[in-house]
């Protein structure tokens, strides 16, 4: 009788022990939270210019100018350009946001931002040296089509945010408009195209 219980004892220590390490090998979901991803796509060319005046990419970026109270500490935005047409953007900044500003971006929440459902989305390389290359340690928050970032540091409040998209389309070209086809005078019609003959006289 008691080997039995004890083959079954040992079967249920090893189910035991096996599940506690699968728990222990399994990720919590505010590890999945964390963790991060670059993007999918290839590595971007140079941009065509490259812009750091803090205050226009602050108020490209938050659709609001800057108070005395919002500190940008970095703050850069690219831009790739065809002949004079705006193909692709992408921005970056570093701030220390006002009371105003954080409520602006976590309350009103202009962006539709939320927390993701899965990995976080970082945008592909090149980024700023001084952008965070992982999302752990950060409260992330992330638009659904994953373009734009929200990284918030919990002890300060600190944002690290990103965006990018394309510009504006191409013209197309207009193909020239066909020749209006003109009547020849010679084609006949319901009116005659000479003069009735004259009467002769006598």
């Amino acid at each position: 009788m008691k080997q039995p219980a004890l083959v079954t004892g040992t079967l249920v220590l090893v189910a035991l022990l096996a599940w506690l390490g699968f728990r222990m090998a399994t990720p919590s979901h505010d590890e999945v939270m964390n963790k991060a991803v670059a993007s999918s796509e290839p590595p971007l060319p140079p941009p065509t210019t490259t812009n750091t005046d803090a205050t226009e990419v602050f108020q490209r970026a938050f659709w609001k100018r800057p108070t005395e109270e919002d500190h940008i500490l970095h703050a850069e935005r690219r831009e790739w350009a065809d002949a004079d047409v705006l193909d692709r953007w992408q921005w970056f900044i570093e701030v220390d946001p006002s009371e105003p500003l954080a409520r602006y971006l976590n309350e009103q929440n202009p962006f539709s931002l939320s927390e993701p459902k899965g990995k976080v989305t970082l945008p592909g390389e090149p980024r700023p040296e001084w952008f965070p290359d992982t999302a752990e340690g950060f409260t992330a928050k992330q638009s659904m089509d994953g373009l734009m970032l929200f990284l918030i540091q919990p002890d300060n409040g600190r944002l690290f945010a990103t965006s990018q998209g394309r510009g504006f389309a191409k013209p197309a070209a207009v193909p020239p408009s066909p020749p209006r086809p003109v009547q020849s005078s010679s084609a006949p019609g319901r009116l005659p195209t000479t003069p009735p003959p004259l009467p002769k006289k006598p």
